[in-house]
Order: C-alpha cells, then structure tokens, then sequence
C-alpha cells in the first residue's frame, strides 16, 4: 500500500509503499476512504513532546470500508463502512465499559489514516448509517473532540460564549454552543481566514483586534464572557481569557500547549475563575456528533475546505503550517 510517512522532526512527510497490513483473529482492516489532517498531526512532526518515530503514520479522523476482519471479530463484516474511534483501548476494563477509553490503561492513540488501509480494533469502529459519506465519518472526531469540552464547560442556555481560535475544534465549539442555546457566541482569531465560515456555522460575530483583543471581545459579547473556550494552545491565552471573563466565569482548555506558560493567580482566583481542561472524548459522545449529522446537520459539512489525493500529502501537510484559508483538509487516498 502507499503511505505518507513520518521521517524526522521539522521535515517533511514521505511517500512509501509499505506492506498491505493482515488481521489478527480481534482486528480489522479499513481501506481508508476519506482522513483529515488535524492540527495536532501538525504539532506531531515539529515537537518531539509528541514521541513521533520514523516510519509513524499519522491520521487519526478517518473513515473507510471494512475489507478484512480476523477470526474472532463479531459484528462487522467486509463492505461495511465505518468512522474509526483513534482511542486504543482493551475494551473490557471499567472505564472502557463505561465508554472513557481515554482512561483505559491500554490507552493509545490510533493512527493510520494517511495510508490506503489502516489496521484498527472494532471496538474502534462506529458504522455508518445510510446517508452518511465518509467524508462525514471522518470529521466526527473533531466534532467530538469539541462537543466533549461544551459539556464540561457547564454551558447554560443563554451564556455568553467566547471562542479562542478559529481553527476546526474552535469552529466546532462555537456549533455545539449555538446549538445547546448559548445566548451569544463571538469567535476571536488573530486573521479573518475563517470569518465566514465562522458565521455559517453559528458564530454571531468574528473578532480580529491584536492590539486590544480583551476590549473588542467584550464589546462584541456585550460584556464579559460567562465561558472562554481556549482552542489554539498558545502561551499567553489563558492569562488573556482570565480578563475577557466575568467574575466566576471558566475558562475551558482545549488547545495542545506543550511549551511553558505563565499567568497570574491573584487575577485568576480574585474572580474565582473556574479553570477546566479536556482531553479526547466519550464513546457516547463520539457516537452523539454521528447522530447530530445522520439527523441533518449541515454546518460541521462547513469545516470542509477542500479534499486531496495521497501523492499531495507531503506538499499540503507543509503548507498547512502556515495560516491560510484551509480550514479541514481531507485525504482521499
């Protein structure tokens, strides 16, 4: 099979032709149909806090058909068409059965979606009802990601709502907030590539103000932010949010920061700021971002800026390290 593979940190992902990988008697083979390349792969191959290796394939959003299953696999068969959950786990301890993978022991990361076939676990695979294309399957997790940190936010109806980022995850809270009843929702970004696309998606506003980010959100809101959702992952943001927050407001983190930061405490517990973060998601919420779309919803299709073949991996993949107007790029392998 052909695959963009991981070389070396700061340096481009390569084409290979690799083995066409073979089931044991508990896995499954997806030919992949359709993979994003997320912001995290991104960060993956210029942060060694990541733990990439040579020969990794990254890609974990992704989608395809079912083409072999080992022995003991029940419940799928070939041709059925799955969205792959990227959370590896045993499936049988507590908190797998309580469907919090992430805290499972045997917890890892699934990769393998910027290949023709990825080898994965069906307990890891969700299966598409008719009238979902793969390219939905494969922005279910993003989706997921997002709606789990709204409902550790405490989100209540009415609340006024800043988004940090405008990146898919940030586009994608501000979509869950509008839909659970956010009273106002602003998204502020250093650049207005997403402006639109942030609108379309239930966003009320857009907020591009560097030189004073704390006043034109609050002007944007009508006041201080009941929730600042932090979807980018930078130093300096969260001591930001602090000041774009009402008084026992909470700030939600969902941006990868692997570098140091520093913020005021004084300032953070003189308003008793609720400070929360989030990692990964619930099955249940995997499977809720599944229905939001099987029943019709349009705008996370939005996210979609464009889809690419296989031999593109490498150049694109570069050239997203740069701000631009994509937005989620999908794979076609």
């Amino acid at each position: 099979m052909k695959a963009a593979t991981f070389q070396a940190l700061h340096q481009p992902l390569a084409l290979e032709d690799l083995p066409d990988p073979t089931p044991s008697r508990g896995d499954v083979v997806v030919q992949v149909g359709r993979c994003g390349i997320c912001g995290s792969d991104l960060h993956m191959t210029e942060d060694a806090a990541y733990g990439c290796r040579h020969g990794d394939i990254l890609g974990h959003e992704f989608a395809g058909e079912v083409v072999a299953a080992g022995a003991d696999v029940e419940g799928l068969k070939t041709g059925d068409l799955v969205s792959v959950i990227p959370l590896k786990s045993c499936g049988t301890c507590e908190h797998c059965r309580k469907g919090e993978v992430q805290w499972c022991a045997g917890f890892g990361l699934q990769g393998g979606g910027y290949a023709e076939y990825a080898l994965t676990r069906p307990n890891q695979c969700v299966k598409l009802p008719q009238g979902l294309s793969l390219a939905d399957g494969a922005i279910i997790e993003p989706l997921a990601v997002a709606l789990h940190g709204v409902n550790l936010s405490g989100l209540q109806s009415g609340d006024r709502v800043l988004v940090l980022g405008a990146g898919p995850i940030g586009l994608a809270v501000a979509f869950w907030a509008r839909r659970f009843g956010a009273g106002r929702v602003a998204v502020q970004d250093i650049a207005d590539h997403q402006q639109q696309r942030a609108l379309d998606m239930g966003a009320n506003v857009f907020v591009v103000d560097p030189a004073d980010p704390v006043g034109s959100a609050e002007a944007a809101l009508g006041g201080k932010a009941d929730i600042v959702f932090e979807c980018v992952g930078v130093p300096g943001l969260v001591a930001q949010a602090v000041e774009q927050l009402r008084p026992r407001g909470t700030i939600l983190l969902l941006g990868l920061c692997t570098r140091p930061d520093t913020f005021n405490s004084f300032a953070m517990l003189s308003k008793e700021v609720r400070l929360v973060t989030s990692a990964f998601f619930t099955v249940a919420e995997y499977r809720a971002a599944l229905d939001a779309l099987a029943a019709g919803a349009i705008e996370p299709r939005l996210l979609v800026s464009d889809t690419i073949a296989l031999d593109d991996v490498p150049a694109v993949f570069e050239s997203l390290k740069q701000r631009s107007g994509q937005c989620k790029v999908l794979i076609a392998p």
